[in-house]
């Protein structure tokens, strides 16, 4: 397969085979584009920098935590991503990505269709705040992420009751500053949630700042966690 302009930074993140991949994926959501509203981010460094290297750099940068075989949760994945990044990468997790748009998890699921994953993955069309109640999903996930979903007080209220005690949740944030740190250690305390190591980088290609905050639960928090639909985005803890 032809070799676009990657930038350099990918391929010490990935195999060849991996990017081989990755382009696939960039051309069937290119097709599926047409008939659904996926994504912008689909071409050059939108796609390889702001979808691809964003999804897969935080699996990285903690080398101390093996992320490989785990079942992971992506929360409003959108088009895919990170959750089907995540999949390529790390090809014996089991992968749930999860949806409220019927319209995407419907083209996610022809994508899926199309390219040969090696996981076992699971497309929902649903409300975060619908699944959390329900035993087969509550508390079940070794890793959870959301990308572009909220702000990070309400996606941990999505993202703290799906995770296994020893399990961990991505926060992917653009800016973070002291009032960002105090108000998720006011909301985590309330989730029974701890940070456990924040990570920042400069994306390629001048693509912005990139933090990434790692929590996990210290316990089990209340079951009235999360809230109903449309709560904790209209009131954040």
């Amino acid at each position: 397969m032809k070799k676009q302009n990657i930038p350099e930074e990918i391929f010490s993140l990935i195999t060849e085979e991996e990017i081989n991949i990755f382009q696939e994926v960039q051309i069937k959501i290119k097709e599926l584009n047409n008939k659904t509203n996926l994504t912008r981010l689909i071409d050059g460094d939108d796609y390889w920098v702001s979808q691809v290297f964003d999804s897969i750099w935080p699996f990285k940068a903690f080398p101390d935590i093996n992320f490989d075989n785990k079942k992971f949760l992506d929360i409003g994945s959108g088009c895919g991503f990170p959750g089907l990044a995540y999949s390529i990468t790390h090809p014996n997790s089991e992968i749930y990505l999860i949806d409220s748009s019927k319209k995407k998890t419907d083209a996610i699921k022809t994508l899926i269709k199309k390219i040969n994953f090696k996981n076992n993955i699971y497309v929902i069309n649903d409300r975060i705040e619908n699944l959390a109640h329900r035993s087969s999903m509550r508390n079940n996930f070794n890793i959870a992420t959301t990308r572009a979903v909220s702000n990070p007080s309400t996606v941990s209220e999505y993202i703290l009751p799906m995770l296994k005690k020893d399990g961990f949740g991505f926060l992917y944030c653009g800016k973070w500053t002291d009032e960002d740190s105090k108000n998720l250690d006011k909301t985590l305390e309330i989730l029974e949630g701890k940070v456990i190591e924040k990570k920042k980088i400069l994306l390629p290609r001048n693509k912005g700042n990139r933090n990434i905050i790692l929590i996990q639960p210290k316990r089990f928090c209340s079951e009235i966690y999360p809230r109903k639909v449309g709560k904790p985005e209209k009131n954040p803890l």
